[in-house]
């Protein structure tokens, strides 16, 4: 080839180049311009559940539509232990304005049932911990046990005597039991109810001898005596039950077992999204006014960065995948 040819040659090369540089530009924004540019309409906000995510996800939807200028709209899709909301995100378009509020259960439902069509870690991405309730253990005045070393030698000495109730097979109440268990050397009998409140119910009736409720839920009747708190399944002692010890001061630091909220998008939705999306979380849960309303339900906000949540997330899902698994546990 001549030296005019080639010099055609790099000059149609360049041409090349440059049109394809075009054209990936034109095709894909860089991510810090949809991340300035986002939100562009409303954000829907599914909620996994009534409750307690419901309170957590409007009071967040009202500050993510302070914080980003849009409505944010609370969607609540129940049913199926929360796994309709779940999926219905996991399939939604990773741009930000599908999001979803769920708990605990998002990790326990496809350990309990190989059916669920998601994955809690492969399916999402973590925008941020946006607060927890904590729960306690706690039994009815008849157990002759006041303290937790005090129900564990109990169990110890009367295998299979005491019982203990739960929101049903496989909530994390009937898992927490079977932790301490495992952790203690112990076996009690599992009672399991069609829901928390009911377990509850069934604790004060003297039914059932233990349960592990919300802080929230039992502390008006261990105030009047009708219910004993023995543990806080928390990392620190509670501000309305100050007497009471966490399971990590009675030397079981591993028995955590706080209902824990999160705010996750669809995989692959842009880092400046989430990004942006976890500062306006943060500081919607910081305020004084969402502290308040937090407080109402015994809850308190958490302010993690997304890396934080999605390794919160998997270290909760791997502790429990290990208490299932060792427990042979199935979903009903």
């Amino acid at each position: 080839m001549n030296a005019n040819g080639g010099g055609q040659a790099r000059g149609l090369a360049s041409v090349v180049v440059a049109a394809g540089l075009v054209l990936a530009a034109t095709a894909s924004p860089p991510a810090t311009a949809q991340a300035q540019e986002y939100p562009t309409r409303p954000i829907r906000l599914v909620l996994s559940f009534a409750g307690g995510t419901d309170v957590v996800g409007r009071l967040l939807a009202h500050g993510l539509s302070v914080a980003l200028g849009q409505p944010v709209l609370s969607d609540q899709r129940l049913g199926a232990g929360g796994n309709i909301a779940h999926e219905a995100v996991a399939r939604a378009a990773p741009d930000g304005h599908t999001l979803l509020m769920s708990g605990t259960p998002l990790v326990l439902n496809p350990l309990l049932n190989p059916r669920v069509r998601y994955d809690p870690v492969k399916d999402f991405t973590a925008v941020a911990m946006v607060a927890s309730i904590p729960r306690v253990l706690v039994v009815h005045p008849s157990v002759p046990a006041r303290t937790l070393k005090e129900l564990v030698a109990l169990a110890r000495r009367y295998p299979g005597k005491l019982n203990y109730g739960s929101g049903g097979v496989g909530s994390t109440p009937h898992l927490a039991a079977e932790l301490l268990q495992a952790l203690a050397g112990m076996k009690m009998l599992h009672v399991p109810y069609k829901s928390a409140t009911i377990s509850l119910a069934g604790v004060m009736a003297g039914e059932v001898d233990v349960v592990v409720v919300s802080s929230s839920s039992a502390a008006s009747y261990v105030k009047d005596g009708r219910l004993r708190a023995l543990a806080v399944l928390d990392r620190n002692r509670l501000a309305y039950m100050t007497e009471v010890p966490t399971v990590a001061e009675l030397g079981y630091p591993q028995l955590m077992a706080e209902g824990w909220y999160a705010l996750l998008a669809p995989r692959d939705t842009p880092a400046g999204i989430i990004d942006r999306l976890n500062a306006a979380a943060v500081k919607a849960m910081g305020t004084p006014e969402a502290r308040e309303r937090l407080a109402g339900i015994g809850g308190e906000p958490m302010s993690t960065t997304a890396a934080q949540a999605a390794a919160y997330i998997r270290d909760d899902m791997a502790r429990w995948a290990g208490v299932i698994r060792s427990a042979g546990i199935k979903a009903d």
